[in-house]
């Protein structure tokens, strides 16, 4: 079985490290800052002994997982939005940007010593016999908070405090403790349209990207009628198939601005704008600046 430590873990998750913890303040806490790429196909997820908190910090992605050889299981994420992760077997992970600002994350993991002393506390069990619940693209204020404020003193042009860290650290712990430890907690969130079949259907955006949008081409893949599949699909991503489509264009369209020399006319062709005013004011209706500006900035 794969399995690795909370320190290796991003040798397996494709990502741009921007900040990690460093430094004694940071005892029995490990945190990471990375920034990841708008799409990911897959990628396996050892088993971690330490529960890890997932903080979507800016951005938003349609992110998917499963257990090996399982059904795909996705939902939205947003800023703000936190994973709780706490298996002891490897699973899969994919997901899809929705969104112009960068999709970076915040990864926490807390010590057994940390998560230990809270049990005995709160409930007065040994970690042996504690069983986090996972919990995807969940919303919680408190965790929230605390990891807000996790992030404010990894990134602050300062020394980070010991004092503040522990407190912040053993706040969470508890909290995990005393809200996701109990076996009656609801269930994670469903998505209204099957995962496989999300995926078929963005798959089908993904490869004709160019061409015009096609609500019914979509509702046959998903195999329903364009008025379920869109009611379906929106409560799936948060979003129309129609916007759904035109962000993943804007993605496209960003990813070549940053990574190619390719003009900004030869640029909206391949992301299905015959018209360059249109695609520019496509592009800044969803990215907030011109195509121009964008790639100049």
């Amino acid at each position: 079985m794969l399995r690795t430590s909370a320190d290796k873990l991003n040798d397996h998750i494709h990502g741009r490290l921007l900040s990690r913890s460093e430094g004694p303040a940071w005892k029995n806490v490990l945190v990471h800052l990375l920034s990841h790429s708008w799409r990911e196909d897959g990628l396996i997820v050892p088993a971690v002994a330490e529960p890890l908190l997932v903080l979507i910090v800016s951005g938003s992605a349609v992110i998917e997982e499963r257990e090996f050889s399982g059904e795909w299981q996705g939902a939205r994420a947003d800023v703000g939005d936190f994973y709780l992760t706490n298996s002891a077997t490897p699973y899969e992970m994919r997901w899809t940007s929705m969104s112009a600002e960068p999709f970076r994350v915040m990864h926490v993991y807390l010590g057994l010593p940390l998560i230990e002393a809270a049990a005995a506390e709160v409930l007065s069990a040994s970690h042996d016999r504690l069983c986090l619940r996972d919990v995807s693209a969940g919303r919680d204020p408190l965790i929230n908070h605390l990891l807000q404020l996790i992030l404010s003193e990894l990134t602050e042009a300062r020394e980070p405090s010991e004092i503040f860290v522990q407190g912040v650290a053993q706040a969470l712990a508890v909290h995990l403790v005393r809200s996701y430890a109990d076996a009656d907690l609801p269930p994670r969130r469903r998505v209204g349209l099957p995962a496989f079949k999300l995926r078929r259907v963005t798959d089908l955006m993904a490869s004709g990207i160019a061409e015009a949008f096609s609500l019914e081409a979509l509702a046959a893949e998903a195999g329903l009628s364009p008025f379920h599949f869109s009611r379906v699909f929106k409560q799936s991503t948060g979003y129309s198939p129609s916007e759904y489509f035109i962000r993943m264009r804007m993605a496209e369209a960003r990813r070549l601005l940053r990574e190619t020399d390719r003009s900004i006319i030869e640029i909206g062709l391949d992301v299905g704008y015959s018209s360059p005013s249109h695609f520019a004011t496509v592009f800044r209706k969803a990215v907030g600046i011109t195509p121009s500006e964008y790639r100049n900035g």
